[in-house]
């Protein structure tokens, strides 16, 4: 009873008696050619910097801070600091758009905004500075204060530029403060962390800040087998979750190192994150299976010219891990290949083979068996009942929660019960609208979803919300977005759009400038991340008697497959317009 707890304490300062001189961060951008290295000290040091800048923007407990960076360490400094005083992070994907953005802005409502002038992809800069200052001009509730570190990547421009605090000035003005941290009660949140649902708003997953702690330590031991001192390097972004929970907080609760990447798989060479566990004794490493299959198309000689020796598990999640291409990464790297599947909302596996346990056989293809504290079953998808052996079912959990779940929808409790807990009528259960399967040996097989959410290269993103950036393109009247098989990125959008006047695409050469539109417009309303694949063209689309988009029946069309049952559709020339939109 009475029991307070801090993420940041528990992070670095628990650990300053015996870890302070050793690697807490390690940085490495193939992008900038910096590397950089913090130890425990150092990054204690760091944090309480930013703390105190924080602070003197009026942040404390409960106040919302809103961080839109690219991978570098003052993105870790920032989440770790926001925490340490209680107030609650919301980092946005740096890839996202001004619209998406002001989006979040508004939801969150932050007091402060931390940003950089650009990011880096592939040699080309990407710039956020012009995105924040569109993002907070829409936006009807900007923060107001922003904080920006320079980079030196972009320059300002002054025409239309907002006036935003110097990073590197600020942290003269406060460098060597101590700030203390502010004790939580263990189910006040630590973060907000948007994800993509079925209607074109965006859901603020809230993050309690114990049992978050609890569930991550546990699983450093459990599921990855790294224990403390050791490395961990993890290529996600600290845009989503996989970034926020083993990028961040779970290799620093457990007293580990944690390699962050900025960069491509395959930049300079396609051997360069191979180079890093040789070079900084990676003990577990955590990727995507799209990764893994661009990195398959390369020559296994870039992989086999480092020493791999300290390496002893390859995880993989964000979409499902097909067998070839886990067979080709357990034999070209020599060691055990480990699946495992969760979501934004859960914050740590819910299905995974947890070796620091009892090292079960593995089979490829499926993430194994549900993970300490989650009560899995597979349900039917309209009474609830449980499905029998080999049999598809909704993949669901059955309350309470495990330790590290999302406790509830950012200010809506409501939606939070009726997204999550609705889909049984006859049945509370938590649904992770994913169709899976489980053999007679108990190991579960993730088949896709059963919503219209879309997963590309482990990335979520609401049909609707593509929809809705399309039908920005004035030209538009309707559109209907389907995820699409792909054999690298797991799923790609593609778009069909129903134009207002026929004429505009009635040569080839309007077609394509009409199509490049749609796409820009995409960009500008949600990034690049969220751009289709392709935008096919017809005169209208498949739909119900009463109205109802044929989602289903498109991708299955798109996919190769019979589009099933048809029998409400109110014009079946409208599958046939798409089958020859495919086809030309």
């Amino acid at each position: 009873m009475g029991g307070r707890t801090n993420l940041c304490h528990n992070a670095i300062d628990r650990h300053l008696s015996t870890r302070e001189s050793q690697a807490a961060l390690v940085f490495v951008s193939t992008e900038t050619d910096v590397r950089k290295t913090y130890t425990y000290g150092e990054l204690h040091a760091e944090v309480n910097t930013f703390a105190a800048i924080l602070k003197a923007q009026g942040v404390g407990k409960g106040d919302r801070v809103l961080i839109y960076m690219p991978m570098i360490p003052e993105a870790v400094f920032a989440m770790l600091a926001t925490v340490r005083i209680g107030a609650i992070h919301s980092v946005v994907f740096g890839g996202f758009a001004a619209a998406s953005l002001a989006t979040r802005i508004d939801d969150a409502k932050p007091k402060v905004m931390i940003t950089a002038d650009a990011g880096m992809r592939g040699g080309k800069t990407v710039a956020y500075r012009h995105l924040v200052d569109e993002a907070l001009h829409l936006a009807k509730h900007p923060p107001p204060a922003v904080i920006i570190v320079d980079r030196k990547l972009e320059p300002a421009t002054a025409e239309g530029a907002r006036a935003h605090q110097d990073y590197a000035a600020l942290v003269k003005r406060h460098a060597g403060a101590n700030v203390e941290c502010e004790w939580l009660e263990s189910s006040e949140p630590s973060y907000i962390l948007y994800t993509s649902g079925t209607t074109g708003n965006p859901k603020g997953i809230q993050r309690d800040t114990g049992g978050y702690a609890v569930a991550l330590t546990a699983s450093m031991r459990d599921i990855f087998c790294v224990a403390p001192g050791e490395t961990m390097f993890t290529t996600s972004d600290i845009g989503w979750v996989v970034g926020h929970s083993y990028i961040v907080y779970a290799p620093l609760l457990n007293g580990s190192t944690t390699v962050m990447y900025e960069g491509l798989p395959i930049r300079p060479d396609p051997g360069i994150w191979w180079q890093i566990v040789a070079e900084y004794g990676v003990r577990t490493m955590f990727t995507s299976p799209t990764a893994i299959r661009v990195l398959k198309k390369q020559d296994t000689a870039f992989m086999k010219k480092h020493d791999l020796s300290s390496l002893r598990y390859l995880f993989l999640a964000g979409e499902p891990l097909d067998e070839p291409t886990a067979h080709w990464a357990a034999d070209a790297l020599g060691v055990p290949i480990v699946d495992n599947y969760w979501q934004t909302e859960s914050g740590w596996p819910i299905l995974s083979a947890q070796p620091g346990i009892e090292d079960t056989p593995r089979k490829f293809g499926s993430p194994s068996f549900p993970a300490c504290g989650y009560d899995v079953r597979l349900l039917h998808e309209v009474t609830g009942a449980e499905v029998g052996g080999d049999e598809k079912g909704v993949l669901a959990i059955l309350p309470p929660l495990p330790p590290g779940c999302m406790t509830t929808v950012w200010g809506d409790d409501r939606r939070f019960v009726e997204t999550y807990f609705s889909t049984f009528p006859e049945r509370l259960a938590y649904s992770t609208f994913d169709w899976a399967t489980r053999d007679a040996d108990g190991y579960y097989f993730v088949l896709g979803r059963t919503d219209d959410v879309i997963n590309v290269a482990g990335h979520r993103l609401g049909t609707r919300e593509i929809e809705e950036a399309v039908q920005a393109h004035p030209g538009i009247a309707e559109v209907a977005v389907v995820g699409v098989a792909d054999s690298v990125k797991g799923q790609v959008p593609i778009a069909f759009a129903v134009v207002k006047d026929p004429a505009s695409i009635a040569t080839a050469e309007s077609i394509a400038r009409v199509r490049k539109e749609v796409m820009e417009t995409v960009n500008r309303q949600l990034g690049a991340i969220a751009r289709p694949d392709k935008v096919h063209f017809v005169s209208m689309l498949p739909k119900t008697r009463s109205g109802k988009l044929l989602r289903r029946s498109i991708q299955a069309i798109a996919e190769g497959r019979a589009p099933g049952d048809i029998t409400t559709i109110e014009d079946p020339a409208a599958l046939e317009q798409i089958r020859q939109a495919l086809a030309s």
